[in-house]
Formats: C-alpha cells, sequence, structure tokens
C-alpha cells in the first residue's frame, strides 16, 4: 500500500496518464485520478495531489480545488470505515441530531474525527437523496435509511470486527 510521503507507484502513474488519454483534455480525468489514489491510499496526501497536478498539467490549487468540493474525495486521513451522517432537513426533522449524538458518545468521537483504533471516522454530508427514509446515512459508500439507535449500534458492532 502507498504510503502519505511515498511517490505513486510506476503503475498508478500509469493508470492516471492512461485516464487522462482517454479524456479530451487531460484535467477531464481529474476525479477519476484522485479517486484512484483514494483508493490505494484511503485519502489523497498533498504529496500525491501535486503528483497527480503534475501529470495532468494542472495548477496544485486547481485540483485542491476539486478534491475539496467533492465530498467522498477525503483530503485528510480517515479510519478504515467512514460514516457519512446525513445532515439535509429532512433528515434534522427525522431525528439525526439525537442520532448523531449518540453515535458521538458510543464511539468516544465528534462528528469529523476517527475512533483512537483508527476503526471508525464519522462525516457529516449534505444531503444524500435518501430523505424518503431519513435519518439516513452512508456506511463505506453503502446507502442505510430510516437509521435508528438499534440500526446504529447493529452497524457500529459490525464496523468494529470489520478489518
Amino acid at each position: 500500500m502507498l504510503t502519505a510521503e511515498a511517490p505513486l507507484s510506476t503503475p498508478v502513474r500509469a493508470e492516471i496518464l492512461a485516464l487522462a488519454a482517454q479524456e479530451p483534455h487531460p484535467r477531464g480525468a481529474s476525479v477519476a485520478a484522485l479517486r484512484l489514489v483514494q483508493a490505494r491510499l484511503g485519502w489523497i496526501s498533498t504529496v500525491h495531489l501535486r503528483e497527480v497536478a503534475d501529470l495532468l498539467g494542472m495548477s496544485v490549487d486547481d485540483l485542491d480545488g476539486i478534491a475539496t468540493y467533492f465530498n467522498l474525495l477525503f483530503r485528510r486521513p480517515v479510519g478504515r470505515h467512514v460514516v457519512m451522517l446525513c445532515d439535509s432537513v429532512s433528515c434534522w426533522i427525522m431525528g439525526r441530531e439525537p442520532l448523531c449524538a449518540h453515535m458521538c458518545r458510543t464511539l468516544g468521537i465528534r462528528p469529523g474525527e476517527t475512533t483512537a483504533d483508527n476503526a471508525i471516522t464519522l462525516l457529516p454530508t449534505v444531503c444524500i437523496g435518501h430523505c424518503d427514509h431519513a435519518p439516513a446515512m452512508l456506511v463505506d459508500g453503502t446507502l442505510h435509511g430510516d437509521v435508528d439507535t438499534a440500526t446504529l449500534d447493529r452497524l457500529i458492532d459490525t464496523l468494529r470486527d470489520t478489518p
């Protein structure tokens, strides 16, 4: 696995260049390239952001603007599992705040933090479009709706037991 300080491997660089070659302009591959780096590392370090920007012929600031715009791209390290709790109006009305408080108490963290064992990161996120099943959340990219504390406790237990 890559580390935050190590340069991108030759195969990863080749994959990024191949993605760029499929686009009319190399910068069109920016999101796919960042997702590729994140898939290998778990997040996008500044070192790797610079490398990708160089490969795509972009400024670091332009690429960082893209990376920070998309909430599924992580510019800081995250835990092995990422819980993204929707903070839309629908979810707030349906009990998002007590659910978040319960999760914070259970995990011993605040939103935006990772558990001490690096197992779970809790992140707020903008509407995930599951308003008819609020409160909703994404757990490692899997959508969960109608979440209550019992469901949340089961999910947390599963995540703690899953590498």
